[in-house]
C-alpha cells in the first residue's frame, strides 16, 4: 500500500525533494547533488535517493520500505529517450515511478495543473506551455552556449565578450568591465586562464554582476535589456495569441522582470507553486490514471 509520495526537482547543478503523505500531509524537504540524466543513471537516483532521505530524516521518519512509496520526478536531460527509459528501468523499487522533463513538472506546479506557460530562467533558459486541450510545447532549453538565451550563463558570456573588446581597446570601459575583469583575473593572461577552464555555471556566476551594475553602467542595461527582448521571443513562441497566463520561475525569473517589454508584463502572474509540487501532481495523476 502507497503511504508516501515524493516529487523530485533534479537539475544539472542540483536535487530538491519534497516527500508528503498520500493524505497531503508534508513530511519535510531534502536537497542533494545533480540528478540531470547527463551525469548518470546511477548518479541521478543516488542524489534523488539522497535527497529523499533528508526529507523524512527532516520529518522525524527512518527511510520506508519503497514499495510504500510513488515517486514523480522532473529531471534535466528526460528528452534523451534512452537515458529516460534506462532511468525508469532502474527503479530500485518504488511502488510507482513518473517521470518528465523538468519544465514539465514546473509548468504543473506554477500553474497547479491548469492551462498556463512559464519561462525558467536561472543558469541556463525554457519555455513550456500547457495548453487548455492538455497538449503542450516546449521552446528554448537547447543548452549553452548554442541556446538559452536570457540565462545566466548567457549573460554571462556578453559581459566576457565585452570585457575583451575594452582590454583590446576595442570599446570603452566602464564600472561593469572593472568588476568583470576582476572576477575572471585581473589581467589578459589569468583571463585566458578563466576561460580555458570555465564552465557554464562560472559564465552564470557572472550575471549577478551585470545585474549590480545595471541602474549605472549602459553596457550591463543593454545586455540585460536585450535578455528581457529574447524572454519575449520566447513567450511569443510559446503563445502567440497572447491569452494564457505566463510564470516566471528560476533564480532570475524575478530579477529580470524589470527589463521585460510592458506587454508581456501585463501577462506575468506569480508561480502558484515550484518543480517539486509539480512532480507531486504528476505523480498523483500518473496514479489516477
Amino acid at each position: 500500500m502507497i503511504e508516501f509520495l515524493i516529487g523530485v526537482d533534479g537539475g544539472g547543478s542540483g536535487t530538491r525533494v519534497r516527500v508528503v503523505r498520500t493524505n497531503g500531509v508534508p513530511v519535510g524537504e531534502g536537497d542533494s547533488g545533480p540528478s540531470g540524466l547527463l551525469h548518470g543513471i546511477k548518479n541521478a537516483w543516488t542524489s534523488v535517493e539522497d535527497a529523499a532521505d533528508k526529507a523524512f530524516q527532516a520529518g522525524g521518519l527512518a527511510y520506508p520500505d519503497r514499495e510504500r512509496i510513488a515517486i514523480g520526478l522532473g529531471l534535466a536531460g528526460v528528452h534523451n529517450r534512452q537515458w529516460a527509459a534506462n532511468f525508469v528501468t532502474s527503479n530500485p523499487g518504488y511502488a510507482a515511478v513518473a517521470l518528465e522533463t523538468d519544465a514539465y513538472t514546473t509548468v504543473l506546479g506554477a500553474h497547479q495543473g491548469r492551462a498556463g506557460a512559464i519561462i525558467a530562467l536561472g543558469t541556463g533558459s525554457v519555455g513550456e506551455i500547457l495548453r487548455t486541450d492538455g497538449t503542450r510545447k516546449e521552446v528554448g532549453g537547447w543548452g549553452f552556449p548554442a541556446g538559452d538565451e536570457a540565462g545566466g550563463a548567457w549573460i554571462g558570456l556578453r559581459a566576457v565578450n565585452h570585457i575583451q573588446q575594452v582590454i583590446d581597446g576595442r570599446a570603452e570601459g566602464g564600472a561593469l568591465s572593472g568588476a568583470v575583469i576582476a572576477a575572471c583575473g585581473g589581467e589578459r593572461n589569468a583571463i585566458q586562464v578563466w576561460l580555458a577552464n570555465a564552465t557554464q555555471t562560472n559564465y552564470a556566476q557572472l550575471a549577478r554582476i551585470v545585474l549590480q551594475h545595471a541602474d549605472g553602467d549602459h553596457t550591463a542595461r543593454a545586455i540585460l535589456v536585450e535578455a528581457g527582448k529574447q524572454v519575449a521571443l520566447i513567450a511569443q513562441a510559446l503563445d502567440g495569441t497572447g491569452t494564457l497566463p505566463i510564470a516566471l520561475c528560476g533564480g532570475l525569473g524575478e530579477p529580470l522582470r524589470a527589463y521585460l517589454p510592458v506587454d508581456l508584463l501585463q501577462r506575468i502572474v506569480p508561480p502558484q507553486g515550484d518543480s517539486a509540487a509539480g512532480a507531486l501532481r504528476l505523480i498523483r495523476q500518473h496514479l489516477g490514471e
